[in-house]
């Protein structure tokens, strides 16, 4: 459908941008932090860890200070769990609670709101030696953090996210360095664990909605328009189920308080389904999201999978696609280009995942991650010119002005990512950011920052409050 005229952004769209705390702030065991899974991960052959990232920790008054110049109107950001309790639970770390507080307080001075994401991957490694996600006692250790959180920063913070791409972590938990699994049935241990997140997910909303009446609260999961790979009834079937175990098994649950009709006949096939206690979905009914945030990278395409579909050796990730045998199995689309690492890119497919999110649940929707990873090459005058990111931003911010037009309530975008950060899988070779940070997989440099060719961009587009190209 193309329109003739374009619905302009609201004047209070929150053009913003992200970032985790893990993969941006490095300290990672200073001032009474405790590891986290992360932490405690092995990284990729031949790509740094995370201990110092890109020391946002100790630059947050520079990074906010060029956010500023950047025009940002939101910064998206999360909070460590082991800043705040080093264990989980238990004795809180003051000096965590005063980061925070400085880094909230600095955003605010320059008229930058706040956006918290509360569990962003990085399980505190005390809980995970309990039992992790598998113990139901972690969904409370959870919930008595959100409540601190809360209380700590709720008079400043409006906008929070619940749990970061949880679909991800039961997906792709092994690549993320989340997946801690039972051996004697993991897939049935890995959707209790998902269960116990969902339960620790409806608390959190619960609770904020009775301490912060005021404030917004949401899930922020990895959502993805999903393509038949033909019209073959067998492949429409197929999409279908797997947008049910990747979509809205975690939407469904979150803005409804159920399960999804197919996602459970799936688990049920599986001998998967989790153990559900007395109480448990009331507590799931009674939470209620103001909006639902979402990260978006690009769509996949799915065709019927044989039951003798080969795996052997075959991985994917959160952006790659390959299948389960019998349920569904992923394809390239050939109307698609990739970036050089092999995710397809699809704006149109941005628009289409907005509507079928808002159709579904009617619900204002928040963008928290779209971006473009590349190797950047910085010039000898210390330049870096990413036409290609600008590019790509361009392309999807468009298609959230068609989406707009289209009807659907979008009132924010925060692409990934704010500043260079550590890629999951690619270190920090992998650059997402407006800002370059000046340093290598192991070789920290001077951890200078500075403006690449997409800052001024995207400064010039916030400024304008338009998709439009400015001169």
């Amino acid at each position: 459908m193309n329109q003739s005229t374009l619905s302009q952004f609201p004047r209070s769209f929150l053009w913003g941008a992200s970032t985790s705390a893990y993969q941006v702030e490095g300290a990672w065991n200073e001032d009474g932090k405790g590891p986290s899974v992360i932490d405690m991960s092995q990284v990729p052959e031949g790509v740094t860890d995370f201990k110092v990232a890109s020391d946002h920790y100790h630059h947050y008054k520079e990074d906010v200070a060029l956010m500023a110049e950047l025009g940002l109107k939101a910064y998206r950001f999360s909070v460590a769990w082991t800043r705040i309790f080093p264990k989980g639970d238990g004795e809180i770390n003051h000096k965590g609670v005063a980061f925070y507080n400085n880094l909230i307080n600095e955003l605010i001075q320059y008229g930058i709101e706040p956006i918290l994401t509360i569990y962003h991957f990085d399980l505190p490694y005390s809980l995970q030696q309990r039992g992790g996600w598998s113990n139901r006692e972690t969904a409370d250790a959870f919930a008595f953090y959100c409540e601190t959180l809360f209380k700590l920063y709720g008079d400043r913070v409006k906008y929070w996210l619940t749990i970061n791409e949880q679909n991800m972590m039961i997906l792709h938990g092994d690549l993320i360095g989340t997946k801690k699994v039972d051996e004697l049935n993991p897939v049935k241990d890995l959707y209790q664990q998902n269960h116990h997140m969902l339960l620790a997910q409806a608390k959190a909303m619960i609770l904020c909605h009775e301490i912060l009446p005021d404030a917004k609260i949401g899930p922020a999961p990895n959502i993805s328009a999903i393509y038949p790979a033909s019209p073959k009834p067998e492949d429409v079937l197929a999409a279908n189920s797997f947008s049910a175990i990747r979509n809205w098994l975690y939407l469904d649950m979150a803005v409804y308080g159920r399960y999804n009709a197919t996602a459970i006949s799936y688990l049920r096939a599986q001998d998967a389904l989790p153990e559900i206690l007395p109480g448990d979905m009331a507590i799931m009914a009674r939470a209620k999201p103001d909006f639902i945030a979402f990260n978006y990278y690009n769509t996949h395409v799915i065709a019927e999978s044989p039951v003798d579909f080969n795996l052997a050796g075959k991985t994917g990730d959160q952006q790659v696609t390959i299948g389960e045998a019998g349920v569904y199995k992923g394809c390239d689309n050939p109307y698609l280009v990739k970036n050089e690492f092999g995710w397809e890119i699809d704006p149109v497919g941005f628009r289409t995942t907005m509507r079928e999110i808002y159709e579904r649940y009617a619900l204002p929707l928040i963008v928290t991650e779209n971006g473009l990873g590349a190797f950047d090459k910085v010039e000898e005058d210390g330049s870096v010119y990413d036409g290609y990111r600008i590019d790509f931003l361009q392309q999807h911010i468009d298609q959230i002005q068609a989406a707009i037009t289209d009807g659907v309530d979008v009132f924010g975008y925060c692409p990934w990512s704010a500043i260079d950060l550590v890629s999951t899988h690619q270190g920090c070779s992998k650059r997402y950011g407006f800002i370059h940070v000046d340093r290598e997989e192991f070789d920290v440099k001077s951890l200078k920052r500075s403006k690449k060719a997409s800052f001024y961009w995207y400064q010039s587009l916030i400024k304008n409050n338009t998709s439009e190209v400015s001169d």
